[in-house]
């Protein structure tokens, strides 16, 4: 069949746009866990099934559906290192929307206004493209719903693949219940339609076999029936506790996050196009369902909404390119070119509004600021280890810096790997002081490693500052370290410990007060600022503090230099714009009175 060139221009351009729509610096914290767990399968040649990554529960058996992603990610970080993981996030996304392209195209959407639809779908799922399962899960996923779809269709029947899907599911994911779920939808759909349809009642009866085997298959992953009863003790039990409703991607959709992204045109959309196809008596049953069940999932958990997004898409697309052929268009529309230009400036329209963000920031690379790197410098370089506290999103970083080392190994992992009563008291802890002591008292911790980077702020940071039993030995942009000043670390304290500069908020206030009338306090908290913003690289804090000190002291152009090099650190230090222009009227102002 001869290829429309305007056709491949646009879908070239929408590819495009899909690669770029990716190419954002990695800011997961999850993924050095992933990358950890799959150099340790791949170099002891064996999956985990006891806990190895958190010292309090270390040895106890543990369940980790994701092993398969794991084992699969590992050889593209050994082999290409950040650029092997990007090369992953770039074969995920071509391959997930060119299977879902081409099933678009096969249940009726070959136009160009099917396009762009592939674009607003790649944009939502976009920001779900981070080192994690869920993009292989994608691919399972896409490639499930072809079969299943292409077989309804008509096409050759390769309903017996799935159960290949299903397995390797179960041993990628938690969320293999999903797979099943879509097989569920096309059998119902097939026994319905079996009442009047004897190549249904076929259909329905290869789909009933499949399922069987699909399900049996799934208990065939090193954890067995424990896999697979996850999702059902985290529904059930686990997301009633509040470690789990601290997760943000756990919680609803927040319509504030989405307002100004592609996310509406599905959700509105996607019902308006069902709406019209019934209007003109065209139901389909399986759309009707998978739109019913991935709306819910997806808006009701911000995990799922790429999958929701692709889920809509071939559907969508068919919808869509129907929708277009019963309008009337003018005559210079006809022409392919002029249409595969249109499509192109829609497309490019949605994907400038999303990729203009700061945030991700776009281009191949990690944003190590997300990171304790120089906490875990400082660790090695201080000698700090023990039992210490970590929150979790800072746990998958420093198992990656220290494992197999038991020692340094963090408290709680990004799986949130612990007892039940050490998740309670943890999630508890950062807001109020008597969870902390408890938790304290029952597990005796060494050190104290926190990030300083927690939504909302880190109100624990402001106990353990009050907290004479503890010493902060380092802290910069990213994390706070503290040891015990009476035990195995209590050489460390004496020896490095500030005394004046806090890692919390709540003192800064009172300790700019004392800088700003005690000559003799300000010389001490400028050396302890300096040392803070000479240990790390992620200083905008510290600077931001001694620009402070160098106003208070009537040095406007070393207030003027440490501004705008808290600027270049993170340009949301604040209030650093305002202080930066004082500081430079200020100079102004000496210069006139000097001329005159």
């Amino acid at each position: 069949m001869r290829r429309n060139p305007a056709m491949t221009a646009a879908v070239a351009v929408v590819a495009l746009l899909a690669l770029l729509g990716v190419t954002y610096h990695i800011f997961d914290t999850d993924f050095w866990q992933h990358l950890l767990m799959g150099r340790a399968i791949w170099t002891s040649h064996a999956v985990a099934t006891t806990q190895l990554w958190t010292w309090p529960t270390y040895g106890a058996p543990n369940v980790n559906a994701s092993w398969g992603f794991f084992a699969l990610i590992w050889p593209f970080w050994a082999l290409g290192g950040v650029t092997g993981l990007f090369v992953w996030r770039w074969i995920s996304i071509l391959a997930v929307l060119g299977i879902l392209w081409a099933l678009g195209r096969r249940m009726g959407g070959r136009g160009f206004a099917a396009l762009a639809i592939v674009v607003v779908a790649a944009l939502v799922y976009r920001l779900r493209s981070q080192i994690r399962p869920e993009t292989l899960v994608a691919i399972l996923f896409a490639g499930e719903i072809a079969i299943l779809e292409r077989a309804r269709l008509g096409g050759r029947d390769r309903t017996p693949w799935v159960i290949a899907i299903a397995f390797a599911w179960a041993n990628a994911h938690i969320s293999y219940y999903l797979g099943l779920g879509v097989l569920g939808i096309y059998l119902l759909d097939a026994l319905i339609a079996g009442r009047s349809d004897a190549g249904a009642r076929a259909r329905a009866r290869r789909l009933a076999i499949t399922m069987a085997g699909a399900v049996a298959i799934s208990f065939v992953n090193p954890f067995g029936g424990r896999a697979l009863a996850q999702p059902f003790e985290y529904f059930f039990v686990w997301r009633h506790e509040p470690v789990y409703q601290t997760i943000r991607e756990l919680q609803p959709v927040r319509w504030s996050d989405y307002a100004d992204t592609t996310l509406p045109e599905i959700v509105f959309g996607w019902p308006l196009l069902i709406l019209w196809r019934a209007l003109r008596r065209q139901f389909d049953r399986v759309e009707i369902a998978m739109c019913a069940v991935f709306t819910a999932l997806g808006l009701g958990t911000q995990r799922f909404i790429g999958l929701y997004a692709l889920a809509a898409t071939p559907f969508m697309m068919r919808d869509v390119d129907a929708w277009a052929a019963t309008r009337r268009w003018p005559a210079w529309s006809v022409d392919a070119w002029v249409r595969s230009g249109a499509v192109i400036a829609i497309c490019a329209g949605f994907a400038v509004a999303e990729l203009r963000r700061a945030d991700p920031r776009a281009g191949v690379g990690i944003d190590m600021v997300h990171y304790p790197v120089s906490a875990c410098d400082a660790m090695t370089a201080l000698g700090v280890r023990g039992r210490g506290f970590t929150n979790f999103e800072a746990g998958g970083y420093q198992a990656w810096r220290f494992w197999p080392d038991r020692s340094r190994l963090p408290f709680m992992d990004v799986h949130q790997a612990g007892t039940r009563e050490d998740r309670r008291l943890y999630a508890l802890a950062f807001g109020d002081p008597r969870a902390w002591r408890a938790l304290d008292d029952e597990r005796r911790f060494d050190y104290v490693l926190l990030g300083r980077e927690r939504e909302g702020g880190n109100p624990l940071l402001d106990v353990l500052d009050a907290d004479s039993t503890w010493a902060l030995i380092f802290v910069d942009d990213v994390a706070a370290l503290y040891v015990r000043r009476h035990g195995p670390l209590a050489a460390v304290a004496r020896r490095v410990a500030y005394a004046m500069v806090p890692a919390g908020t709540r003192a800064l206030a009172p300790l700019g007060e004392a800088v700003a009338r005690d000559s003799l306090i300000r010389r001490a908290v400028r050396g302890e600022l300096e040392r803070s913003a000479a240990a790390s690289p992620w200083n905008a804090g510290a600077s931001s503090l001694l620009a402070n000190v160098a106003l208070t002291e009537g040095r406007y152009e070393d207030a003027g230099t440490l501004l705008e090099h808290a600027l270049r650190v993170n340009p949301a230090t604040g209030p650093a714009h305002e202080r930066l222009a004082l500081a430079r009227d200020s100079i102004a102002a000496i210069a006139r009175r000097g001329g005159r």
